[in-house]
This record gives structure tokens, sequence and C-alpha cells, in this order.
């Protein structure tokens, strides 16, 4: 596959390197372009801390396609800070900050994590809440021509997005509700096939609606070869159907040259 369509998940990626030395690992790796989960402790980083971590992408000569909003604790069991009463402000918060560094670094897609289910808190309202502040969020998108993103994902029971078509539902409620047409489905093919989706179908279905691909391998998370799926078939649906995007590498590196595979990797 040509480097020059992948993008490097720099927050799963390098796991033994700082984090603001990845960036040019990659680049010292052959890639042009790197994305983020949400590289800051808090909603509200510093202007230091903003300032070193595009200094850190700059300083490397990549490109940053990608980049979650904030959402919590990773560690804790956090996925997502949109749908919850105590945490919204916070989100908006990161959405003003994501927007700045991405103005700044070209960035096209920003990652929403929806927010787990939380005992005492009615899940319609929770829904409600999401659909508003995604709203505030792709409107904000929309001015630096960079899309939301809506990711489901696996092995958290109480994280209510499991398959593609939960995805495309919120996606079209905020549509409908606000009127805003660059929310989009984050097809990871990893945790979609982990929750059961067909990705045949997926593909078929809502190939037109995914804004972004990331890959790795099932079982074990790890490079396209090491498990069962045909990442390479998939790729190639996906590009028949018109999808031209970013393919990024999120997995978990499990060999010392973890990018072997892509020399020999199809398109």
């Amino acid at each position: 596959m040509d480097p020059a369509r992948l993008t490097v998940n720099c927050s799963i990626i390098f796991p033994d390197l700082p984090l603001l030395d990845r960036p040019l690992a990659a680049a010292d790796a052959g890639f042009c372009a790197v994305e983020f989960w949400w590289p800051f402790a808090t909603a509200v980083p510093s202007d230091r801390d903003v300032e070193r971590f595009i200094t850190a992408i700059d300083d490397a000569g990549v490109h940053l396609t990608h980049l979650n909003l904030a959402a919590g604790d990773l560690t804790a069991g956090h996925r997502g800070l949109l749908s919850h009463p105590d945490t919204s402000a916070e989100f908006r918060d990161s959405v003003d900050v994501a927007i700045g560094i991405g103005r700044r670094l070209g960035t096209v897609g920003f990652n929403a994590l929806y927010g787990n289910r939380l005992d005492g808190l009615n899940p319609d309202a929770q829904d409600d809440l999401a659909t508003e502040n995604l709203a505030f969020a792709a409107y904000a998108a929309s001015t630096i021509g960079a899309d939301i993103l809506i990711e489901p994902l696996s092995a958290v029971p109480t994280y209510p997005l499991t398959h593609a078509a939960d995805a495309i539902a919120v996606c079209d409620r905020v549509t409908r509700e606000h009127g805003v047409d660059n929310v989009k489905l984050l097809a990871d093919l990893y945790h979609l096939a982990v929750n059961g989706d067909d990705l045949d179908v997926v593909i078929a279905t809502h190939a037109d609606r995914i804004g972004h691909v990331q890959i790795a391998d099932v079982p074990g998370r790890g490079e396209p070869g090491t498990g069962m799926l045909d990442i390479a078939r998939y790729v190639s649906a996906l590009t028949d159907r018109g999808y031209d995007g970013w393919i990024s590498l999120e997995y978990v590196p499990t060999r010392p040259d973890t990018f072997d595979w892509v020399p020999e990797f199809p398109l």
C-alpha cells in the first residue's frame, strides 16, 4: 500500500516512546500523516501544552489528519463526555481547543466518542444532550472544512454504539434536527468485526457515509495479517465504492518491525 494514504495513530503505535516523540518516529518510518486520541490530560490544556503538541507535529513534518475530542480518562473506562450533563461543558471546551489545533494543522476529522450509559441518567436525555453537542461540534468543524466522526466501540458494555447502524442513526438525527451534513461514521474495522457487524454489508450499505477508516486485525488488534480479518479485501471494497480518504493504522504493535506488512499490502 502507498504510505501516502496511511495515517499512523500515535496514541497506540510507538508505545515505548514519549507521546510527543511519536510524530517524528512516524516520519522516520516513511509516513506523512498521523492522528491522535485526545493528547492532553484535561479537556482544556494550557497554551503551552497546545503549542508543544503543535510544534512536535510541525517539526516532524507530518500532517495531523485526525484528532479525538476530549473523552475523559480512557484508562478508567470513560468513553466520551458529550452525553453527560456533568461533562458537557468540558466537551464543548475541548471542541474549541481541537478546532484551533485543526485550523493550524489542516485536520480533516474529529472523533467524538459518544459516552457511556450511566446509572441514574435517562438514556433518552443522554441522547438529546449528545445530539445538541454533536451539532455544536459539527458547526465548529465546518468552519475549517472538517467532519465530526461517530465511532462504534467494542469491549465496553455501557457504550451504546456498537454497530455501524447505531452510529448512522446518530448521524441522521443530528442532520435531521440541526441541518448539518458533516457528521459521519468512523468505520473502525476491528471494533465492527468484534461486535459482529458483517463488514461486507457495512461497506455495501454505508460506504458513502464513512468519513474515516481505522484498521487492526481480529482477534488481538494487531497488525494486518496477525489475525483472520481480510483487511486488504475490505479496503479494496471501500475504494471501489468511492472511499478515497485516509486509512488509519490503529493497532497494537506485536513485533519490532510493525510496518513490515505495508509494502505488500494491496492498493
